[in-house]
């Protein structure tokens, strides 16, 4: 919780701009209330307005100064019809479909972080991960040198030794569902700095696999060896290493045993999984048996913050959410 006590107070020093593609959801309306009375950022919200507003007040939330922008009713709607146009014409778009694509409210949110009306979205809670990456790919794309978007949780485990005191980032754990070696090299190089500029440690970043060191050989794990090979080589200044089961990166006993010259081994606080499937059950069976905090997932690797939400979220998640995003606008991460 400390983590999120800095996170807050540097949204509140620099309120960036966040745009809420969700407007109509309510328990986006509801975090929309604690977002501003906290000072974490400068909303908006997309939607129809009457809507908006009558689930606001059935969910009793005082939305009152907060701007609201209506792609049906938006005069911003001719100018991002035009852009959205020109970005996708090679790709057979034509200025009917660009006109009608635009009003969907996770592309209008996302023609306002490209054109700079605001600083980052959130999204998530009624849509899928698919859909907030489809149009954060087409329209806002990657950033300098990142070949690939990829996704990372925050885990507060209350009372653990483990990682920084509790506190571990894990990643990939929802956007790809099975990386390569050099994609995963660059998942790894991506949320070591994340943990670096976001979370203010220094990250000893684990190649997570079921085996440790060489103890198994199977086309599974020599992804990982690779993907190893290929962030070290990238990036020596950080401590990566792998491949290593989840034992022997977070337990100095296990590590001493099967990875007694590895710097990273027993103490790693970055978790890189192998592919979605075991990132995805991961976090969630720390959430679940641990009783742990999950914030995220967060999205690292667009040339502008875009985040996305679990279905399952709470409008506190939302509030987390967004206080990350603001913070990855003032960084530029």
């Amino acid at each position: 919780m400390e983590l999120m006590k800095k996170i807050w107070q540097m949204a509140q020093q620099d309120r960036k701009r966040i745009v809420l593609p969700e407007g109509e959801e309510e328990r986006t309306l509801m975090a929309c209330e604690k977002i501003k009375d906290n000072g974490l950022a400068e909303l908006v919200l997309v939607g129809n307005e009457e809507i908006i507003r009558s689930k606001a007040k059935e969910v009793g939330a005082n939305i009152e100064g907060v701007k609201i922008e209506d792609p049906d009713k938006s005069e911003k709607t001719e100018l991002f019809t035009k852009e959205f146009y020109e970005l996708r014409k090679s790709k057979g778009m034509t200025m009917e479909k660009a006109e009608k694509i635009v009003r969907d409210p996770l592309y209008f949110g996302t023609m306002m972080v490209k054109l700079g009306y605001v600083d980052g979205m959130v999204s998530g809670a009624v849509h899928t991960t698919g859909d907030l990456l489809r149009p954060g790919l087409q329209i806002v794309k990657t950033a300098p040198g990142v070949s690939v978007v990829s996704s990372f949780f925050i885990m507060m485990v209350p009372g653990s030794k483990f990682g920084e005191e509790g506190m571990l980032l894990f990643s990939d754990c929802a956007v790809n569902p099975d990386p390569n070696a050099e994609q995963l090299a660059s998942i790894a190089i991506a949320t070591a700095e994340t943990a670096k500029n976001l979370c203010g440690i220094d990250p000893r970043v684990a190649m997570l696999s079921f085996s440790t060191m060489g103890s198994a050989d199977h086309e599974l794990v020599e992804k990982v060896r690779t993907a190893t090979e290929i962030a070290k080589e990238r990036r020596p200044d950080l401590l990566i290493d792998g491949e290593m089961q989840l034992d022997a990166a977070i337990v100095r006993k296990v590590a001493d045993q099967k990875a007694p010259h590895s710097k990273v081994a027993g103490s790693a606080n970055v978790l890189i999984f192998p592919d979605l499937q075991a990132g995805n059950i991961g976090y969630k069976l720390v959430q679940r048996f641990a009783n742990a905090e999950a914030i995220g997932p967060i999205c690292q690797g667009f040339a502008r913050p875009i985040n996305d939400l679990s279905r399952g979220c709470s409008a506190d998640d939302i509030v987390n959410v967004v206080a990350v995003t603001a913070v990855q606008a003032q960084k530029n991460i």
